[in-house]
């Protein structure tokens, strides 16, 4: 498909004599924003952990723009901008310091890095120690650090999760303008809501497994349930939990 970016194929992940992701087979196509779903324990996170390179599948590949990070890791690597679910920032550094940091190791120009600042709404405190920033200033941050290569794929994971109503608002905006910019985005949440309103696609994943892969706007007309969307989705799936 020339128009796809990201491809699982029959992706296996074991550790020990646990089976944590079962053959999965997954693809996203360039300029698309897809929301991985699902309760606590369904793999999303080790799913999200392969794809960026930090875990390996037992079985199965991942390709990025026709990349594999066992062929080629440095031009895989560049593929991915990656956001953690939360980070240990140094001790002392600035906003600016920090970001300006991970600028010199991927040989991003300063101009980018205030660029960023002014994009997640940091400007105004770039000066001040993150180690003071609340969970929300920090998660800007971080989606700014993975933005700061212009890379095609954007992965984040758990974005939203403890946060306040504006960040999440903040998030949903973030993710339209990047989406506009020719970024491609997956994240996972358990913000459902954020889901419906920011993703194009959302991808349900239940002990390791997909269970159910459906464009937002059809869940959206899915009157087969009380609920419609992806609440509707969940609770069908998950029995209301």
């Amino acid at each position: 498909m020339a128009n796809e970016l990201l491809k699982l194929s029959g992706v296996r992940k074991e550790i020990g004599d646990r089976l944590i992701i079962e053959s999965i087979d997954l693809s996203l196509s360039k300029g698309q924003v897809l929301a991985l779903c699902g309760g606590n324990g369904a793999g999303k996170s080790t799913l999200i952990r392969m794809i960026t390179g930090i875990l390996q599948p037992t079985r199965g590949t991942i390709e990025i723009n026709g990349v594999q990070w066992k062929k080629n890791r440095s031009s895989y690597a560049e593929q991915i901008g990656y956001m953690p679910d939360d980070y240990i920032f140094g001790q002392g550094l600035s906003a600016l310091e920090t970001l300006s940091f991970w600028a010199s190791l991927r040989k991003v120009p300063l101009k980018r890095v205030e660029e960023l600042l002014e994009l997640v709404g940091l400007s105004e405190v770039k000066r001040k120690p993150v180690t003071s920033f609340s969970k929300g200033m920090r998660q800007r941050l971080l989606f700014a650090q993975a933005l700061l290569a212009r890379p095609p794929l954007l992965v984040m994971d758990e974005p939203t999760n403890g946060l306040d109503p504006y960040w999440m608002d903040s998030f949903v905006t973030l993710v339209k303008l990047v989406k506009g910019e020719g970024h491609t985005i997956l994240f996972s949440t358990h913000q459902l809501p954020v889901a419906e309103i920011a993703a194009d696609e959302a991808v349900f994943m239940k002990e390791g497994h997909i269970v159910r892969q459906e464009t937002v706007t059809s869940l959206r007309q899915d009157g087969s349930r009380n609920a419609t969307g992806l609440q509707g989705a969940f609770a069908g799936l998950y029995g209301g939990r």
